[in-house]
C-alpha cells in the first residue's frame, strides 16, 4: 500500500450521503495539511474539494461543496475524513487524498495539485439521478 489510501466511496443516489476516509502511513501525519481532490468522468485536470490544516482550524471547501461536505481529521489516527452529503451527480469523480507538508496553505496552494508532496490512488464515488 500506499502513503495514503483512500476509502468509502461506492455508489449512491442523489441526495444520499457518504464517508470517505484516508488513512496515511507518513511519518509526523500531524505536521502536514491534508486535502481532497476529485476528478469528474472525461476531464483531465483534478480539482480541489476540501482542506484541512494541521490542526483543522483552517479549513478550505471548494464553492460546489460548500455546506454539503465536512472536511475532518484525526491526528491520533492519521485519517482523514470527507462527510459529503447531500450528494447529486455532479460530484460522481474519483476522489483523491492528498498530503502538503506545510501547517497551513494559503492563496491557491490550496487547490495547486502540483505542490502535494503524496497522493493516494483514489476512491470512486458514483452519483445517480
Amino acid at each position: 500500500q500506499g502513503p495514503l489510501v483512500e476509502s468509502g466511496g461506492g455508489s449512491v443516489q442523489a441526495g444520499g450521503s457518504l464517508t470517505l476516509s484516508c488513512v496515511a502511513s507518513i511519518g509526523d501525519y500531524n505536521t502536514y495539511s491534508m486535502a481532497w481532490f476529485r476528478q469528474a468522468p472525461g476531464k483531465k485536470e483534478r480539482e480541489g474539494v476540501a482542506a484541512v490544516a494541521t490542526r483543522a482550524v483552517l479549513t478550505w471547501f471548494n464553492e460546489a461543496v460548500r455546506g454539503r461536505f465536512t472536511i475532518s481529521r484525526d491526528n491520533s489516527k492519521n485519517t482523514l475524513y470527507l462527510q459529503m452529503n447531500d450528494l447529486t451527480p455532479e460530484d460522481t469523480a474519483m476522489y483523491y487524498c492528498a498530503a502538503r507538508r506545510k501547517s497551513f496553505l494559503v492563496g491557491s496552494e490550496w487547490t495547486d495539485e502540483t505542490t502535494f508532496d503524496y497522493w493516494g490512488l483514489g476512491t470512486q464515488v458514483t452519483v445517480s439521478s
